[in-house]
């Protein structure tokens, strides 16, 4: 029996009275009722459509078929607990194995980052003996109670800081301590961490792990300087720490160049633990840990079995198989490349033209676009910024989000079928937004 049409209305009323008014929605003041979606298309129960510059979820492009069709075979023919045997997981595995580091060669199966996350902290703690934790000023690692006391997002609009949790500065070459004209940013940085190690130690802690997304997401889609991660991974691990990269936002070939994002760190480097999570089931809920065999052991050996019910089973197996196809088979990676490059182009092209413009950062289709309302005091540009989202939506039918500690960057991280001719219309649009807006004074 097909469900019930609602009006966008009533979905509202019914929205307000059954879900937690904590679930906030995009454009809370006039959202998208979305009833489909194709490739980097979602369209309303209007039929209007819109290009999606926010779902990097759908990964390989809403709805796409290859995926609809794993999903529904396998689904078809078996979908059981993770604790029989079968073929999918470790086919999967396998696969996943082949895009990693060689040491990386253990995983767990999950269903969501937040899950990944907080077993990446068990591997770590269960590993060191060690407790405390270090992050990134701004990072945000997922919803549960261990990842919102390590998650300063989060954490300072809450019950404020763990005495276990110390927080390292952003390396943000724009508007943090080191900046685009120090001669070795990455070193720089690297030496907060190094301090803040030395602090720890002095308070009579020990340091269980290095917790840090590859790319800075919520801090404003921050590029890592170089060198940083390897000479920090150098601190933490003579610490008697481990590094975990946090790979939910940005894995599986976002960045272009490479399948995972800490790989732009240079081939010499290697964390101990990697999270994924979002991008591996295109929206089927997906996780994963990825670890070496040391630690994966010092987990085993604690006598407890790790147990997930869903982790791994046949069909999230199947779909996460069938999204790797998709990325080899339509070169999305070098989609990325190609688009992503295009997009940062144009957008740096904009900066002569719109003194608001603070920074045009990115890799691949992982980029950032800062406002500003001064340039040299690089003042946030929240109100405009939100502006500029705003319109994109309503006079463009383009979706698109900010982030950033202060709301002031436009972020793209569209599905990776992301075209030159969306960037082209996405960078007109934002143009002639921001002139009207000067011209208009606001």
């Amino acid at each position: 029996m097909a469900l019930e049409k609602l009006r966008k209305e009533e979905t509202l009323v019914l929205r307000k009275k059954l879900i937690g008014q904590s679930c906030r929605l995009f454009y809370s003041e006039d959202p998208v009722k979305i009833v489909k979606a194709r490739g980097q298309f979602i369209f309303d129960e209007n039929g209007k459509r819109y290009l999606d510059c926010i779902s990097n979820v759908q990964h390989v492009g809403h709805c796409h078929p290859s995926i609809t069709k794993a999903a529904s075979a396998q689904m078809d023919l078996l979908n059981t607990n993770a604790r029989f045997l079968h073929d999918n997981i470790v086919m999967y595995a396998d696969r996943l194995a082949a895009t990693l580091p060689e040491k990386l060669c253990v995983f767990y199966f999950v269903n969501s980052g937040s899950e990944a996350n907080d077993l990446a902290l068990r591997l770590a703690h269960q590993y060191t003996q060690h407790e405390d934790v270090i992050v990134l000023d701004h990072a945000y690692h997922g919803h549960l109670m261990s990842l919102i006391d390590i998650s300063p997002y989060k954490f300072r609009k809450l019950a404020g800081q763990k005495e276990w949790v110390h927080v390292a500065p952003l390396p943000d070459t724009y508007r943090g301590l080191y900046r685009e004209d120090h001669p070795n940013p990455g070193q720089a940085y690297a030496d907060t961490v190094k301090y803040l190690i030395e602090e720890v130690h002095r308070d009579g802690r020990k340091i269980s792990a290095f917790f840090a997304e590859s790319l800075p997401s919520v801090g404003g889609q921050i590029i890592l300087p170089q060198g940083y991660s390897t000479k920090v991974a150098e601190y933490v691990r003579s610490a008697g720490g481990v590094f975990v990269a946090d790979e939910v936002q940005t894995g599986f070939g976002r960045v272009g160049s490479h399948f995972w994002a800490f790989q732009l760190q240079g081939q010499g480097f290697c964390p101990d633990i990697v999270t994924m999570g979002k991008p591996m089931g295109n929206g089927h809920p997906l996780a994963c840990v990825a670890t070496t065999e040391e630690i994966a052991g010092a987990f085993t050996a604690n006598g407890v079995e790790y147990f997930n019910t869903f982790g791994g089973n046949p069909v999230s197996c199947a779909i996460g198989l069938a999204v790797l196809d998709v990325i080899e088979e339509e070169d999305l990676k070098g989609n990325a490349t190609r688009v992503g490059a295009h997009l940062k182009d144009l957008l740096i092209k904009l900066q002569p033209r719109h003194q608001i413009i603070g920074d045009v950062r990115g890799v691949g289709l992982f980029v950032g676009l800062e406002l500003v309302t001064d340039r040299e005091q690089r003042t946030p540009a929240t109100e405009t910024a939100a502006l500029v989202v705003k319109r994109l939506k309503e006079e463009d039918n383009i979706c698109v989000s900010t982030d950033g500690p202060w709301e002031s960057v436009i972020k793209f991280k569209p599905p990776m079928c992301f075209s030159m001719d969306d960037a082209e219309l996405t960078v007109k649009c934002i143009d002639r937004i921001l002139t009207d807006m000067e011209a208009s004074d606001i």
